[in-house]
C-alpha cells in the first residue's frame, strides 16, 4: 500500500492538529524519527514559539525542539489549508466537560471543520483526544468523509464531493497517554493503542505509529479504543474515591490510612496501592470518566460507580478545607482570621501543571472563609483563585513561622518539608510528605 510505504521510508509529511502538552512531544517524536512535521495550530503565540525552538512544555526540552526547528523537521502555522500537503493528521484537541458535566467536543468538530476541505485520497486523519466511545465514528467521520477535495493528490479532473472511510480515506482512534513529568514513560516508549474505524484503517494507522513509536498495539476498533482509554483513567478514579473515602472513615476510627495502604502493598499479588490526597487533578482522570457516564445513558445504563468515585473526589477539597478548621481550632484559632500557607499548588509533584489542580478549589474556599493565604510553589510562579492573583512567595524559615498553619498539598521533591515540620506552628500534610517526621504539631490528612 503506497501510503504505508510512504510512511516508512521518511517521504511522508505529518500534520498535528493542537501542539499542546499532547500534540508538541507527539510532533517532537514524528520529527527525531525523521518526518517532516507540520504543527497546526490556532495560537499565533504557539506557532511562533515553536517555529523560534522554544519549549513551552516541559517534556520537549527546548534545545531539542530548536535543533528539529532548525533542521527543517518541524514547523507551525495557523494556516489550516496546509493540512492539504500532509499524508497523515493527528487531531490532539481539548475535550473538556461543560457545567452538566457533558462532554463538550466543540474542539473536534472544529479542528476537523478546519482540515477537512483539505483532506485527499490516500490520507490518514486519527483522533487522539479523550472522548467516548463512537465519537470518532459517530462525529468525526461525517465531517471528514463530506470535506474533501482541495489537498495535494485529490484528482480535479473528476468530481468528487466526498471520500470513502477505508477506500480512499483512512480514520482511526489512538488514545494519548500521557503522563506529564513521567521521566520513564514518554510519548515513544508508552505502548500506543490504535483502532481503525475499518480494518484497513487499522492496518494504516499501526503502520503510521510504527514509523516513529516503539510499540503499537492494534485493536479491533476505534470504539474498542475509545473504551480502553476510558477504562484507564476510571480505574484510578474509582480507587482513588475507595482509599479517599477510607481515609474519611480512617480519621473517625484514628487509624493511619497510609500505613494501612502501605501494610496492604506488601502483599505480592492481588492488590495495587492507590494513596488519599486532596482531590484529583490533570487533564484526564478528573474528566474522562463522566464521557462514559454520559454516554451510558444513551443506552439506559447508569454508570453508578463512576458518578460516585466522582462525588467522592470532587468533595476532598471541601473535607480539606473542614479539616484545617477543625485543626485551628483545636488551637483556639479561627480560620478568618488566620494565616495559611500552602505548600505546592500544582496537580502532581514535580510538575508545573495547574489543570484542574484541587488547590484551585482549596484556594477558592479559604479566601470565601477570609484565611489570609500565601502559597509557595517552584514551578508555578503565580495562579488566579476566586478572582485573585497570587503569586508565589520564597520559602524561608520566617515564612513558615509567621503561618498559623501549612496546608502541603503537592509534594514537590525540592521542598525542605522537614524544615517545614521544625518551624511551623501546625501543618495539615494531605499527602504524606512528612512521612517518618514525628511532631505533634503534625496533621495528617
Amino acid at each position: 500500500m503506497e501510503l504505508k510505504e510512504r510512511f516508512a521510508d521518511r517521504s511522508a509529511v505529518f500534520g498535528v492538529v493542537g501542539l499542546g502538552y499532547v500534540g508538541l512531544p507527539l510532533a517532537t517524536e514524528m520529527a527525531k524519527a525523521g518526518h517532516r512535521v507540520l504543527g497546526l495550530e490556532v495560537s499565533e503565540e504557539k506557532a511562533a514559539l515553536v517555529n523560534r525552538g522554544e519549549s513551552y512544555i516541559p517534556d520537549v526540552p527546548t534545545p531539542e525542539l530548536a535543533r528539529l526547528v532548525a533542521d527543517g523537521l518541524i514547523e507551525a502555522t495557523t494556516d489550516f489549508s496546509r493540512a492539504g500537503a500532509c499524508d497523515a493528521v493527528v487531531i490532539c484537541v481539548p475535550t473538556p466537560l461543560n457545567k452538566a458535566k457533558e462532554p463538550d467536543v466543540s474542539c473536534i468538530t472544529s479542528a476537523a471543520e478546519s482540515i477537512a476541505p483539505y483532506l485527499h485520497t490516500n490520507m490518514l486523519v486519527a483522533l487522539e483526544s479523550t472522548t467516548y466511545p463512537g465519537t470518532t465514528e459517530e462525529v468525526l467521520r461525517p465531517i471528514i468523509e463530506r470535506g474533501g477535495g482541495q489537498g495535494k493528490l485529490q484528482d480535479t479532473s473528476t468530481e468528487q464531493d466526498t471520500l470513502t472511510v477505508g477506500e480512499s480515506l483512512f480514520l482511526a482512534f489512538s488514545p494519548e497517554r500521557v503522563d506529564p513529568g513521567n521521566a520513564v514513560y514518554q510519548t515513544k516508549n508508552t505502548p500506543k493503542l490504535v483502532g481503525g474505524v475499518t480494518p484497513a484503517c487499522t492496518e494504516v494507522a499501526t503502520a503510521f505509529y510504527e514509523s516513529f513509536l516503539d510499540t503499537v498495539v492494534p485493536m479491533s476498533s476505534a470504539r474498542a479504543a475509545e473504551m480502553a482509554k476510558l477504562l484507564e483513567n476510571i480505574f484510578r478514579c474509582v480507587n482513588i474515591a475507595l482509599v479517599n473515602e477510607l481515609l474519611m472513615l480512617s480519621e473517625r476510627m484514628d487509624i493511619d490510612i497510609w500505613e494501612v495502604v502501605d501494610a496492604a502493598k506488601t502483599k505480592p499479588f492481588g492488590f495495587m496501592p492507590f494513596y488519599p490526597g486532596p482531590g484529583l487533578g490533570g487533564h484526564c482522570i478528573p474528566i474522562d470518566p463522566f464521557y462514559l457516564a454520559w454516554k451510558a445513558r444513551e443506552y439506559d445504563f447508569q454508570s453508578e460507580f463512576i458518578e460516585l468515585a466522582g462525588r467522592v473526589n470532587e468533595n476532598m477539597p471541601y473535607y480539606v478545607v473542614q479539616r484545617l478548621m477543625e485543626a485551628l481550632n483545636a488551637e483556639g484559632k479561627a480560620l478568618s482570621i488566620s494565616r495559611v500557607l500552602i505548600l505546592g499548588v500544582a496537580y502532581k509533584a514535580d510538575i508545573g501543571d495547574m489543570r484542574k489542580s484541587p488547590a484551585i478549589r482549596i484556594s477558592e474556599l479559604l479566601l470565601a472563609k477570609g484565611a489570609d493565604l500565601v502559597y509557595h510553589d517552584p514551578h508555578v510562579p503565580e495562579f488566579d483563585a476566586g478572582g485573585k492573583r497570587l503569586s508565589s512567595l520564597e520559602l524561608t524559615r520566617e515564612e513558615v513561622a509567621a503561618a498559623d498553619a501549612v496546608l502541603i498539598l503537592t509534594a514537590h521533591t525540592s521542598v525542605n518539608h522537614r524544615m517545614v515540620a521544625e518551624n511551623a506552628r501546625m501543618v495539615l500534610d494531605t499527602r504524606n510528605a512528612l512521612r517518618g517526621i514525628e511532631c505533634d504539631r503534625v496533621v495528617r490528612l
